[in-house]
């Protein structure tokens, strides 16, 4: 009768370590499958494919829906910015313990290096992490397995912790090295993909949840394109810098949103948000318009807008950007 392989799930970023994580497990003859997450704030699949590099099946997974739900109140709160990490972690294991039983896999891993990240990779953090998952002593961290209390895999003999590694801290020599050994080229450098680390970003999507707490992905994406401004408790305004951008508002305009744009000269696309404007908020959505278009200081220009199937038009008067600027996010 053939014995079972033991399988294991492991959340991968394209990343060496998490690259290596596999390498190091694929060394003990286990069976391993790789999911890859998506969300606005951060986009983990590589440009390149790693069922290639890897040689194991990798599913990729939109988890903005559930993330946007957790970013409203993480139990762990938040890191320097809007960055919730352990339970941004801890969602990401869930979901992937989800598909672990699911596929009757045996074990869940990363790519974590003890003392990497000041947040989500301290011993305790880990352990934090683990629990609020739901999956206590039970993720492999191959990288720095030795320097962590013994997980269920390893005490069930399903992994030979002395096989494992006691890798810990900042530094990438040893990955480097293992790179080597193990063939691995063309590896992105590590950095703070995740845009709620950002100062700036945070800033500007604090300010969007305010106005609009049941914010979704397409308001998310709004945020990540042009300049803003609140222009009231209830009214949020993007304008293009670019072709691009007035593009992709327009893209995005949802039923109840406002498009904006300048009649009579060169300049911007608008996009005012909510579903509760006044009438002096489209004034003032204009004026702000205008000011970062092309017609002369004082000049009086046609604003044309539309909602739906509404359309309207109003003359707005070019107001220096320094006499708005204070209504500007970012």
């Amino acid at each position: 009768m053939t014995q079972k392989k033991i399988k294991g799930i492991g959340i991968l970023s394209g990343g060496l370590d998490s690259l290596l994580a596999v390498k190091v497990l694929q060394d003990q003859g286990l069976d391993l499958m790789g999911i890859v997450y998506t969300t606005p704030f951060f986009d983990l699949r590589p440009g390149r494919s790693l069922e290639e590099v890897l040689e194991i099946p990798i599913r990729i997974i939109d988890l903005t829906e559930k993330h946007l739900q957790m970013l409203r109140n993480p139990v762990y709160g938040f890191g320097q910015h809007m960055n919730p990490c352990i339970d941004c972690h801890a969602l990401m294991l869930r979901e992937a313990g989800r598909i672990m039983e699911a596929e009757g896999a045996d074990f869940l891993f990363t790519g974590e290096v003890l003392g990497q990240r000041p947040m989500s990779q301290r011993r305790d953090s880990l352990k934090s992490v683990e629990k609020l998952a739901g999956y206590p002593g039970g993720v492999v961290r191959p990288l720095s397995a030795k320097l962590l209390d013994p997980t269920i895999p390893e005490a069930q003999g399903w992994i030979d912790r002395s096989r494992l590694l006691d890798i810990s801290g900042r530094g990438r020599k040893r990955q480097m090295a293992l790179a080597e050994h193990y063939g691995l080229r063309d590896y992105p450098q590590p950095g703070g993909g995740c845009l709620l680390t950002r100062e700036g970003f945070a800033r500007k999507l604090r300010l969007l949840l305010d106005c609009f707490p049941e914010a979704g992905s397409r308001e998310v994406e709004i945020l990540k394109c042009g300049r803003h401004f609140r222009v009231s408790s209830s009214t949020f305004l993007t304008l293009g810098r670019d072709q691009g951008d007035n593009e992709k508002l327009e893209t995005l305009a949802g039923p109840t949103d406002i498009l904006l744009r300048a009649a009579d000269h060169p300049g911007p696309t608008g996009l005012l948000l909510g579903p509760h404007w006044s009438r002096e908020d489209l004034e003032l959505a204009a004026r702000i318009l205008v000011a970062y278009g092309d017609s002369p200081p004082g000049a009086v220009s046609q604003v044309v807008w539309s909602r739906g199937g509404e359309r309207g038009r109003l003359a707005a008067l070019h107001s220096d950007r320094d006499a708005l600027r204070e209504l500007m996010i970012g």
